[in-house]
């Protein structure tokens, strides 16, 4: 008799013969659809002359003129801008040989905007001699940095992509604090910096062309050696192969092609990072296979989001920029892919890839820590700039200006130091509950929900009650915690996965905040404030209410440090240890969305204390559970009170967002810790 396993295929062989080509094929019907109903609604009165347009068209007639300088050029510069970077991202995927690899998360699409910004600020010349070559550089300076705080790792998937957030953040921060101070001379970089494919002439496709022509070409010449990255490192090595020089090539190219792309038309990241993986996901296995299917999938997903642009554009009031709807509309395809994609890797353990001693007297780190943070509240409210006749002066404030400290500078103070405590709190909870120590509010997307519920309070017309930024920003933080456990529950929460939905629902928020800064809003500028972590609107009531929320989430989240200490070790040995994990962690989330809701609506969604107030704990020795969220709490108040302190005074009269400072001060420490992993 014949056993059953003789008799049947092996269940995943039916998933080696799928092919990406059904998909490209319904995105290429559904691209000619969209673009013969875009022809025809902007050109409609040319039917029957388009071929003349698009070849050689009558100069008397405006109309031709119009179609071939602007249409056409558009539709190349979208099929090549989105074969680049999904070329790129494969190129860095395969020789990281992680996933989770792309322009955007490596830094390189942040860093060359950084350098094109300072380019049109201070040296406009320098634009003259090759806008591609002034991305390059800033581009590579930002990918050298993330190499070298992930070198003693021997680039590890997860410190990699750890570096490269806090890198991308950092950048981040410098541009929107240069945005806020050069608001005129910036002005079109709001539409630029979201990615926009208007054209009015073939240069940029001219410029494309031959720049992807080159790179198919060192692609294809790489190919082969880079295929045996494959293989695990000494195999590569035994056959000849310098994986220093090729992965040097390898990454080389790809930021050569991003920054052509970001000098062209600005920044469109989500495609690097989505194309490749929708093509893994169809069913491309070898490099040969991922390449030309990412290639052909990146231009069909930018093509088709333009198209969708252009078909909206008459109904908005203002250009929608295409990098952001690309975004907009790849995140929700890649959300719905997600639980379908194959990664490599094993439930996380606590002390993956970042092990660090633990101090043996944490009681003394924690009173060390509790003199700090009040050192840094006294500081906040005593110290600071005065106004007199001579001028702005550095000052302490005497008795007599105690109402100016009560109603002024303790109101911002006390919000800033909630804000820190709550956001610790719960990247603490979050790091701990998932093993993950990349997980945070703002990795994870769960800041972003809040701030898409907030925006969409904004923006929609709905009757605002006093509480309804409170209840949209509550909605969109479990939308998004439905969405990571949706998305990753049966996985058991890899660090890959997780981390890609994360990425996908930020993308949302990125996508929304661009669209609402490109257009002519007058509350985009309130809006820029906000989504930088500002205190300015703070008052002794909010302040108050916010410090009392604080206290007490953080108070219940004490007693729960049993389950934090053992659920990282996994649901096996968490129940035989008597912990109820379903319930736990449902408990956990719910506590999670409530710290950052309260933490966002007052500052923001973009300080990234939770990530960093854990990983300084833990670089000060605090392991355990209750002194990690001890230490946690106690540094996020110190940074948050600090941040909110430079950012009033650092550039008087001028301010600065606290949530912005913080960014910059806790990124620094950061990187400086990731030094020593």
């Amino acid at each position: 008799m014949s056993t059953p396993s003789l008799q049947r295929p092996p269940p995943h062989r039916a998933l080696l013969r799928r092919s990406p080509l059904g998909l490209v094929a319904a995105m290429a019907a559904l691209a000619a659809v969209l673009g013969y109903l875009t022809l025809a609604s902007q050109f409609g009165d040319l039917a029957g002359h388009w071929w003349q347009a698009a070849v050689a068209p009558d100069d008397v007639d405006i109309r031709q003129v119009v179609l071939h300088y602007t249409f056409l050029p558009r539709l190349c510069v979208a099929l090549l801008s989105g074969t680049a970077l999904a070329l790129a991202g494969c190129l860095m995927q395969q020789v990281l040989r992680n996933p989770l690899a792309s322009p955007a998360t490596l830094g390189v699409t942040s860093g060359a905007q950084l350098a094109l910004v300072i380019a049109t600020l201070w040296g406009p010349s320098w634009l003259l001699a090759g806008r591609e070559w002034i991305a390059l550089g800033g581009g590579l300076l930002a990918t050298l940095v993330v190499l070298a705080l992930s070198w003693r790792r021997r680039l590890a998937p997860m410190v990699v992509v750890l570096s490269g957030m806090v890198v991308s953040l950092y950048i981040s921060a410098l541009n929107s604090a240069l945005l806020l101070f050069h608001q005129e001379s910036l002005a079109g970089l709001f539409i630029w910096g979201s990615g926009s494919l208007s054209q009015n002439n073939w240069e940029d496709t001219r410029f494309l062309l031959a720049r992807l022509l080159v790179a198919l070409g060192l692609a294809f010449i790489l190919l082969r050696p880079l295929a045996l990255l494959d293989l695990e490192e000494e195999g590569a090595k035994s056959l000849g192969i310098s994986l220093r020089n090729l992965r040097i090539a390898g990454l080389g190219l790809g930021i050569f092609i991003t920054a052509c792309v970001v000098s062209a038309v600005g920044l469109i990241g989500f495609v690097g990072l989505a194309a490749p993986a929708i093509a893994r996901l169809a069913g491309a296995r070898t490099l040969g296979q991922r390449l030309g299917w990412s290639m052909a999938i990146g231009a069909l997903l930018l093509l088709l989001t333009d198209l969708v642009v252009q078909q909206l554009s008459p109904l908005t009031a203002s250009l929608l920029p295409t990098g952001a709807m690309t975004a907009a509309l790849g995140a929700p395809l890649l959300l719905w892919l997600l639980p379908r994609l194959k990664l490599a890797g094993t439930r996380p353990q606590p002390s993956a890839g970042l092990t660090l001693p633990q101090h043996a007297d944490p009681h003394r780190r924690l009173w060390l820590l509790g003199l700090l943070a009040l050192v840094a509240v006294v500081l906040a409210l005593g110290f600071g700039f005065s106004l007199d006749a001579q001028g702005a002066h550095p000052a302490w404030m005497g008795w007599d200006q105690l109402d100016l400290v009560i109603d002024w500078r303790l109101p911002r103070v006390v919000t800033a130091a909630a804000a820190g405590l709550l956001l610790a709190a719960a990247g603490t909870l979050l790091q701990r509950m998932t093993g993950n120590p990349m997980a945070s509010p703002e990795v994870l997307g769960i800041s972003a929900g809040v701030a898409i519920g907030v925006i969409a309070l904004m923006l929609l017309p709905l009757g605002i009650a006093p509480l309804s930024g409170g209840v949209t920003g509550f909605a969109g933080a479990v939308a998004a915690l439905l969405l990571l456990v949706a998305c990753n529950r049966r996985s058991g929460f890899v660090p890959e996965r997780l981390l890609l939905t994360g990425i996908a629902i930020t993308a949302l928020l990125e996508a929304l905040r661009a669209i609402v800064l490109s257009s002519n809003d007058p509350r985009a500028q309130e809006l820029l404030a906000w989504l930088g972590g500002s205190t300015y609107y703070a008052s002794l009531t909010s302040a108050s209410v916010i410090a009392m929320v604080a206290l007490t989430l953080f108070a219940i989240t004490l007693p729960l440090s049993r389950w934090l200490t053992l659920l990282p070790l996994g649901a096996p040995t968490a129940r035989a240890l008597g912990v109820d994990v379903d319930r736990s962690r449902l408990v956990l989330l719910a506590l999670v969305a409530l710290l950052t809701v309260a933490a966002t609506l007052v500052v923001g969604p973009l300080s990234f204390i939770g990530l960093l107030a854990p990983h300084m704990a833990r670089l000060m020795g605090l392991h355990r559970a209750r002194h990690q969220l001890l230490g946690a709490g106690l540094l996020g108040i110190v940074v948050m009170v600090l941040a909110d302190w430079l950012g009033r005074n650092l550039f008087f009269p001028y301010q600065l967002p606290a949530g912005l400072i913080a960014a910059l001060i806790g990124g620094m420490y950061f990187m400086w810790g990731l030094r020593k992993i």
